[in-house]
């Protein structure tokens, strides 16, 4: 590694530490033996600059986000290597999976642990205690939910807005509208987080969340529209279908993004069909889709058509169903994501969702494993 490649404030806090442990070990060696002992000093100092090193380029807002397409793999790959050290669930799994590190050398290779690990199990990478930040997945009574603990949400919060930007461009651009009903009515919902964020870069006056006051978000998001102003119209699929069926109308300078989220709530309808009908209701060209979960810090938008592209800090690849340690870069089957944002807990993940990924990184989500095809990745919960 070559220091001088590296910024300012990374080459600060790198010489800095070496610094710091260099002469406190060289004092004590002076002090036992009349002279330094600086085999063992350049030993130790290399691992804690190695340590430094992955912190800043992996594990920091700004490393995060230098993520390119032409670098991100070789990212994934480090990101890997340091999570299987730092990681003790994680290195269990692996080695469950008897995985030879040494030989991942493609992003294909890497093992991605079972989105269900997040419903049973405490997932962190090197971290001594537990963060009191934490998002959780709905459920029924008595189901389990997944937890995800947010170590940095530094890190979440520089990733999602710079997401955002890359697809959307500058939050203060838009006033910021949610119909997020049963989100807002728990703690700890992603989405919630998610659409509070945006809202305080955005610090539009008329930013808001909407439960179930429909006649009040009708009168301001026609005030907003017919004025010109930029509106993005944040909602879960139920909450947008029931309130564009009681208040039709057109719009112009809105984005309707659903985000899914029917549970049960109404007739259930494949993505299409929510869509045209929400665009027949507010006259609109195409309906925007936003892909996250509770295990996931990156996001996914689809202009239209539910075709997905992921920012810049995620990636997505096809697994077989039926074995699951076949991994693919597109293709159709069950979707594994790389999110770098997960730098904290684990950035590989197998989701339950069945999807498409085509040769240019976009994907769409066809439905989810049933019980039968689980059987199919019963070694993965293992």
């Amino acid at each position: 590694m070559c220091i001088e490649s590296l910024g300012a404030v990374a080459r600060r806090k790198i010489c800095g530490t070496f610094d710091c442990v260099f002469f406190w070990q060289e004092r004590n060696n002076t002090v036992a033996a009349r002279k330094p002992i600086r085999v063992r000093t350049r030993a130790f100092i290399l691992s804690k600059l190695i340590k430094v090193f992955y912190n800043i380029s992996l594990k920091s807002p700004g490393g995060i986000l230098s993520t390119t397409p032409g670098n991100f793999d070789d990212s994934a790959l480090r990101l890997f290597n340091f999570q299987y050290q730092n990681n003790p669930l994680y290195q269990a799994y692996c080695n469950a999976l008897r995985t030879d590190v040494t030989a991942v050398k493609t992003i294909e290779q890497i093992p991605f642990l079972p989105i269900s690990f997040f419903k049973t199990h405490t997932v962190l990478t090197a971290t001594s205690q537990t963060p009191e930040l934490f998002f959780q997945s709905s459920g029924t009574t008595g189901e389990n939910t997944s937890r995800h603990y947010i170590a940095d949400p530094q890190l979440y919060e520089a990733s999602l807005l710079a997401g955002f930007r890359q697809f959307y461009g500058d939050q203060a651009q838009y006033a910021i509208l949610a119909l997020l009903p049963s989100y807002l009515e728990r703690k700890n919902a992603s989405l919630v987080y998610m659409a509070r964020a945006l809202m305080e870069k955005s610090a539009h006056p008329d930013n808001g969340f909407y439960i179930n006051e429909w006649d009040k978000l009708h009168a301001a998001l026609q005030r907003l529209d017919s004025s010109g102003q930029k509106v993005l119209l944040l909602g879960v699929t139920f909450a947008l279908l029931d309130f564009a069926a009681g208040y039709p109308m057109p719009l112009s300078n809105t984005i309707v993004m659903e985000t899914g989220g029917m549970k049960g709530r109404r007739e259930e309808l494949t993505r299409s069909e929510v869509h045209e009908i929400l665009k027949q209701q507010w006259q609109l060209p195409h309906i925007h889709s936003e892909y996250g979960m509770t295990e996931l810090l990156s996001q996914a938008y689809a202009p239209k058509d539910g075709i997905h592209y992921p920012t810049a800090t995620m990636n997505v690849l096809i697994r077989d169903i039926n074995d699951p340690l076949d991994i693919k870069p597109i293709g159709t089957g069950a979707l594994n994501i790389i999110d770098l944002a997960n730098a904290n807990s684990c950035a590989f993940i197998a989701t339950e969702d069945i999807g498409a990924v085509s040769p240019d990184g976009s994907f769409q989500v066809l439905g989810r494993l049933d019980h039968s095809t689980l059987r199919g990745c019963s070694l993965m919960a293992v």
